[in-house]
């Protein structure tokens, strides 16, 4: 009788992952997510049961970090970057106060001219009453510095017409600044320079954005041939549909032979915002390639409970752009009230920012998402989604006024 010759099946456990991140506009170094990584990734790892250590990171580029992770008897190794773009982010932030009163009657108009705030609305109201709140809180404290300068003005002038003026300017002035200076503890600032670099060119990337994206992009390219078992890039927030346009650039270019499995995750997009405007081509374009595609395995994952993002908002087909073979995004949902204990909900609810970067962060009662076990964890992205139904919540109705594509 011939021997049983004992045929070796592929390991389908991932041992070596890349992981590249990109943030949202966020002008602060990226030490921020190291520590954010290490102190949830700690939490998270104490609540669920396993193992997770972060190290100095072994691989180039400028930021990351290395971690190890023992999950159910497995032990996987990741090298996590974050791919940088918040240098561009504050330069974009460095208006002074009337340059930024300019911005705004900039963005209201690209907006609201382009029919794209109604259209907005639509959708969820959350994000929404996040765009108008720097607009009305920035016109707020200009009406209020108005109202005080003339006050002070009128009393004045009783002396001297001209000093009247003088004092009059000077306190709105005054007070303008000291808002701006207290912009640290409402964001009113902060906001209007995001949404208005969205907008500033109707939606198209500004140069600058766009030859950082190409070396985000060569980036990703070389880690698909150095022997990774799956590369991984996350989006978070805006920095989602600049992942979907680099990653539809690389695959117009063609994956390397050999290459790593490829996975998308999009945490808390905002897509909408940018791709429901006048000149938004490039992206529509981008998101109607990269919904088609089967070189990748894109999951996008939202939560009702942020108000900052297009929770369980199919990005490309509420664009309009949904080609006929669609196969993307798995649109699912963090379910923040039921992987977060009613004790941390009561506590988060109203910290309308700390929820948006709640996709990050540890769960008290976790459920299938899992940030950690995602980027770190001995289960590729398609291993563990491949199965799972898209929410039944989920909003496909095509809503934007402009769906023509680059």
């Amino acid at each position: 009788m011939e021997p049983t010759i004992q045929q070796d099946t592929p390991d389908p456990r991932v041992h070596r992952r890349r992981v590249f991140y990109i943030p949202g506009y966020d002008p602060i170094h990226p030490r921020r997510y190291r520590e954010l990584y290490r102190k949830e990734g700690a939490a998270q790892a104490k609540i669920s049961g396993y193992q997770l250590a972060l190290k100095p990171k072994k691989t180039g580029g400028p930021y990351g970090w290395h971690v190890k992770s023992t999950i159910d008897g497995a032990v996987t190794e990741a090298e996590i970057e974050v791919l940088v773009w918040s240098d561009i982010v504050k330069t974009s932030m460095s208006r002074g106060i009337l340059a930024t009163y300019m911005q705004l009657a900039h963005t209201v108009y690209a907006y609201v001219g382009s029919g794209a705030l109604f259209r907005l609305a639509g959708l969820r109201k959350g994000p929404m009453i996040a765009a108008l709140y720097p607009i009305v809180f920035l016109l707020v404290q200009l009406l209020f510095a108005c109202l005080a300068g003339w006050g002070i003005g009128e009393l004045v002038a009783w002396v001297h017409p001209l000093l009247g003026w003088a004092a009059g300017l000077g306190v709105i002035w005054a007070l303008l600044r000291a808002f701006k200076r207290w912009d640290n503890k409402v964001f009113a600032y902060y906001l209007m320079h995001d949404y208005a670099y969205s907008a500033q060119a109707g939606g198209a990337n500004p140069p600058e954005l766009e030859a950082r994206m190409t070396a985000f992009r060569l980036s990703i390219a070389e880690a698909l041939t150095q022997g990774f078992d799956e590369v991984l890039v996350v989006g978070h927030s805006s920095g989602a549909h600049l992942a979907v346009s680099v990653l539809a650039d690389l695959l117009r270019e063609g994956l390397p032979a050999g290459s790593a499995q490829l996975g998308f995750v999009s945490l808390g997009q905002v897509v909408p915002m940018v791709s429901f405007l006048p000149k938004a081509k490039r992206l529509r374009g981008d998101l109607h390639y990269l919904s088609a595609r089967n070189e990748l395995f894109w999951v996008d994952v939202t939560a009702p409970g942020d108000g900052c993002a297009f929770a369980l908002c199919d990005p490309v087909a509420v664009t309009g752009v949904a080609p006929p073979d669609k196969l993307w995004p798995l649109v699912i949902s963090a379910a923040f009230t039921q992987t977060l204990s009613p004790e941390r909900w009561k506590e988060l609810r109203w910290k309308f920012f700390r929820l948006h970067f709640q996709y990050l962060c540890a769960f008290d009662r976790p459920g299938e998402y899992d940030y950690f076990q995602i980027t770190a964890g001995p289960v590729s992205l398609a291993d563990r989604y491949r199965d799972r139904p898209p929410s039944k919540s989920r909003v496909e109705r095509a809503a934007s006024g402009y769906r023509d594509m680059a």
